[in-house]
């Protein structure tokens, strides 16, 4: 289902809705610090998944992910040229220099939270970090654009040029990877409208006051293209090149975004 014309809004919450995200969105926050303080050498991303779960149900929420469509795990754990929807397996053991990306969702008392984080185990190489860390700016000038009476595309528009400055920044090369986005969410996770990482401003409904999605763009250190492996989830840059992938959950606020997944410090 498309939106179309100026009329239509990104749907929109009470205040007492967005402090309840809020709170969906704190407890993803402490999982994923969990699981990046877990994640050593020799460690598995099953066992990161089963730290995650354990804060989550501790917290009295749900994860999310786990048996959404029949994905078996409260995390997507995607390393280094994995750029999302990684599954959690005893297979695969983090070793130095990896980078990982850390998808989680939690559901408290019937709202979502939905957020990623990508980090190295260990010291990053240079093109690594600079990956991350254009993943996060790009991130940063999407939510930035999160106001009241913007346009859905304006925050893609920014999302685009956020990349586009990082390269500059770091004097390299980063794809914006194709067909994937980020989304409304609420009471379900993957709501409409559907964000796209790139492309042409003033387009799309508008933004209001307590108009909540999901911003997540995805870089790689070379292609745009990806594909699915058979497991039907494990998404892989086409080349082999590595991936990040950057998430939060913001609401546009009368004082401008509001970030929902916060992570304790």
């Amino acid at each position: 289902m498309g939106f179309r014309g100026r009329s239509k809004q990104v749907p929109f919450r009470s205040a007492g809705e967005v402090d309840a995200m809020a709170a969906a969105g704190a407890v993803v926050g402490a999982a994923l610090v969990a699981v990046r303080e877990a994640a050593k050498p020799g460690v598995s991303t099953l066992d990161l998944d089963a730290i995650a779960e354990d804060v989550i149900r501790s917290a009295g929420a749900v994860p999310s992910f786990k048996g959404y469509h029949g994905f078996p795990g409260s995390i997507c754990s995607s390393v280094n040229d994995v750029v999302v929807h990684g599954i959690p397996n005893a297979q695969t053991v983090l070793a130095q220099g990896d980078l990982v990306s850390i998808d989680c969702g939690a559901i408290l008392d019937g709202w979502h939270g939905d957020s990623a984080w990508t980090f190295g185990v260990g010291d990053l190489s240079d093109a690594d970090a600079d990956l991350s860390e254009a993943t996060r700016l790009s991130m940063e000038a999407g939510i930035a654009t999160m106001v009241d009476g913007a346009r859905l595309t304006d925050i893609s528009h920014a999302i685009e040029l956020g990349t586009r400055e990082a390269e500059k920044k770091f004097g390299r090369s980063f794809g914006i990877v194709a067909g994937y986005g980020g989304h409304g969410i609420g009471r379900e996770m993957h709501m409409e409208p559907f964000l796209a990482n790139e492309g042409k401003p003033n387009r799309g409904p508008r933004l209001v006051i307590g108009s909540t999605l999901a911003i997540e763009p995805m870089l790689t250190l070379g292609t745009t293209e990806t594909s699915v492996l058979q497991d039907d989830w494990t998404v892989v840059t086409d080349d082999g090149s590595r991936a990040a992938h950057w998430e939060h959950t913001v609401v546009v606020t009368a004082d401008g975004p509001r970030i929902l997944t916060t992570r304790p410090v």
